[in-house]
């Protein structure tokens, strides 16, 4: 075995993100790595490249064992590592980014042109006949990519670990990049593919192993795979026959609603292919599909987070303009984004100045809000939400998960939206404020609100949702209704294979 991990531990404060993790690589094998958000992927690639010291448990390459200390130790071993974002210098040529650190020289001077001579002779072996004089900036992304593999292997040669590398390719790029891949792989590599996209793991990979929470589920040779149980392992639940969301109350179909929004052939390349929403008043939709899927891309789309390349957005007064934040907030939009901390609240800031940043910003900076209007705003949504602050004076970042997100969703109610967009509104929260947010995304409903919401958590997705829209490889594949809802759906959507 070229690569053996045994009992692989990383515990850091209050979390075990490996808990004795075995993972096996062959020569000559394509091995993907699969898990939802937090199961564990990152940290065991961490820990194989030297940039995480492991806790226990041990890594061995061709039967010796190893501890790198840092990536670079890493890579004098023989194992390389290429990111969805090329860690390359787009600003020197193709040609100084392959050579960077071991240049060749001449009267101890970089010799530029054996320098480009082996830059071209090191591409043709990948298919690539370009020229390397030129900027790596100058080149698309896949280009760039399979340059960074080639940096990799000549620097490594032994494993190459790939982490999302097609996240920003389209299929022409995927299929030219994977061309790669399988070349390298029948030169003997031992190949680590880490990917949302479940059609390319199928494509690509020979094996596959599942972590979940910090451990390993399953490692089965991808032909012996079933679509459905590898979602299954993925999610950690079994289905059954007949799972239908009557708790949640759904009946032969959706009620018909007065329309809200209209979302024609929205879309954006490397993000989401384009894709039709209808939002009814009072509506929830909910957005399934695995990490990776294009949830939350087509979330930031419709706020304005990322500006779609192509389609409309209309309402009953006409086209919505949706190239901004601040232009989808004026609509009358608000959004919740998935990681509270990094792109939701303001740590340093009080629970009031919090809550009142949306309001303001609706306003603009020339209306300020007074002291006391804000002070009135958030001891209004603190008593509404029970936001459990001591006062509202206090850091929000001192506050618990739940009530931070508690936090951001008055920051959008104080505004009043007509549609709010909540991604992962649940996310790492204890089971009480778990219950009270769905309590307020009914509620919300009740009063004419529009929601979106984009959730990892079926169960939660059933309980709400009047429509769920299916995501899968960064396209809406299926849009469920009433009966429709049910866990067995939705997974079978999200396993399905596409037609050839």
């Amino acid at each position: 075995m070229l690569l053996s991990v045994q009992s692989l531990t990383k515990t850091f404060p209050g979390t075990r993100a490996l808990d004795g993790v075995d993972f096996e690589l062959a020569a000559g094998e394509v091995h993907a790595l699969l898990g939802e958000n937090g199961a564990g992927k990152s940290t065991l690639i961490k820990c194989l490249t030297g940039a995480y010291r492991r806790d226990a448990g041990e890594i061995r390459l061709e039967g010796a064992r190893i501890s790198p200390r840092s990536t670079s130790e890493a890579q004098e071993l023989g194992i390389g590592t290429v990111y969805q974002e090329v860690n390359l210098l787009p600003n020197l040529t193709v040609a100084q980014n392959l050579a960077f650190g071991r240049e060749p020289r001449r009267f101890g001077l970089v010799d530029g042109r054996a320098m480009r001579a082996m830059a071209r002779e090191t591409l043709m072996g990948y298919g690539l006949d370009i020229d390397v004089g030129r900027d790596l900036g100058c080149y698309s992304v896949a280009i760039q990519q399979i340059i960074a593999i080639a940096r990799a292997v000549a620097l490594s040669g032994k494993v190459l670990i790939l982490d999302e590398p097609t996240a920003s390719l389209d299929a022409r790029e995927v299929e030219m990049l994977f061309d790669v891949v399988r070349g390298l792989r029948d030169r003997g590599l031992g190949i680590v593919f880490v990917s949302h996209f479940l059609d390319q793991v199928f494509a690509l990979s020979d094996r596959v192993t599942v972590l979940r929470n910090g451990q390993k589920v399953v490692t089965e040779a991808t032909r012996d795979l079933d679509r459905v149980r590898l979602i299954e392992h993925m999610l950690g639940r079994v289905l059954e026959d007949e799972v239908v969301a009557q708790a949640a109350g759904h009946g032969a179909g959706a009620p018909i609603r007065p329309e809200l929004l209209r979302a024609e052939g929205l879309g954006r390349r490397g993000m989401i292919e384009p894709f039709d929403l209808r939002v009814g008043v009072g509506e929830v939709i909910g957005l399934a599909g695995l990490l990776g899927s294009g949830r939350t891309e087509s979330a930031e789309l419709l706020f304005g987070v990322r500006a779609a390349q192509t389609g409309t957005a209309r309402d009953a007064d006409g086209e919505i303009d949706l190239s901004s934040p601040r232009t989808a907030i004026a609509a009358g939009f608000g959004f919740a984004p998935e990681d509270r901390k990094t792109d939701g609240i303001v740590g340093d800031l009080s629970v009031r100045e919090n809550i009142a940043l949306a309001l303001q910003a609706r306003r603009g900076w020339t209306r300020p809000m007074s002291r006391a209007e804000q002070v009135r705003l958030a001891k209004d949504y603190i008593a509404r939400l029970d936001i459990r602050t001591s006062d509202a004076e206090k850091p929000v970042g001192q506050l618990s998960g739940g009530n931070q997100q508690k936090v951001i969703l008055a920051r959008w109610l104080a505004m009043n939206p007509r549609f709010l967009i909540l991604d992962e509104p649940t996310r790492g929260i204890d089971v009480g404020a778990h219950a009270e947010i769905l309590h307020l995304i009914r509620e919300l409903t009740s009063g004419g609100m529009s929601i979106l919401i984009v959730s990892s958590e079926l169960d939660e997705l059933i309980a709400v949702s009047d429509r769920v829209i299916v995501v899968r490889d960064r396209r809406h594949v299926a849009e469920l209704t009433g009966a429709e809802i049910s866990t067995e759906t939705i997974v079978r959507a999200i396993a399905e294979e596409d037609a050839a």
